[in-house]
């Protein structure tokens, strides 16, 4: 058993409130619809990290990744996630967070995409919006643990492989969405160099 809480659990507690609500007033969409779907996004997000930094590579190009660009997107707590989302929402990250939540998924975005939006009612485009928001918010906050826990790359390997396993355990809409992901095996590998330009142009363009 672990005793700390989730990085879910923990990312989707600091969503909770107004975050959820600017998302949903962006999105068009019912407030309940938005924290069921990014209820379902975050452990996608975090269990395809979790695929994609299984291999020490991975791990060390996510790792070079947080530790270059992103580290300084939320610097701290709510305040900085509000700041981080304020930018997102406002256009500045739109297409930095599409290319990021490209190199997550990989080959399996689209299906994401599709089955996220059926199994919310979004839609596939909606849900798509909500996953690119949501990309740049979760690099934000993995390098914010990596920064607070000392973490080198192999306990961030493991610390994202046990999120997704908890996730595919825990099944619900998140899990099954994540094992039918990985159950393809979708070229979802992290291309470091490619998410350093991706996450200099969104901080650069958040001024």
């Amino acid at each position: 058993m672990h005793p700390q809480q989730s990085l879910v659990s923990e990312l989707m507690a600091q969503l909770q409130g107004a975050p959820m609500q600017q998302m949903a007033q962006q999105l068009g969409a019912d407030r309940q619809q938005i924290q069921t779907a990014v209820g379902a996004a975050l452990p996608l997000l975090l269990g395809a990290l979790g695929r994609n930094a299984a291999q020490p590579q991975g791990a060390a190009d996510l790792m070079g990744a947080l530790q270059r660009d992103h580290a300084a997107a939320m610097p701290q707590g709510l305040g900085g996630l509000g700041d981080l989302l304020g930018a997102v929402l406002g256009g500045a990250g739109g297409a930095a967070g599409a290319a990021i939540l490209g190199h997550i998924l990989g080959g399996s975005q689209q299906q994401a995409q599709d089955s996220l939006g059926q199994a919310t009612g979004l839609g596939g485009q909606t849900a798509g919006q909500l996953l690119s928001m949501l990309a740049p918010i979760v690099m934000a906050f993995l390098a914010q643990r990596v920064q607070a826990g000392h973490m080198d790359a192999g306990s961030l390997g493991q610390s994202l492989e046990q999120e997704r396993t908890q996730a595919q355990n825990a099944g619900g809409l998140g899990g099954g969405l994540l094992g039918s992901l990985l159950d393809q095996d979708g070229d979802g590998k992290l291309g470091a160099s490619d998410l350093f330009k991706l996450g200099s142009a969104f901080l650069n363009n958040r001024r």
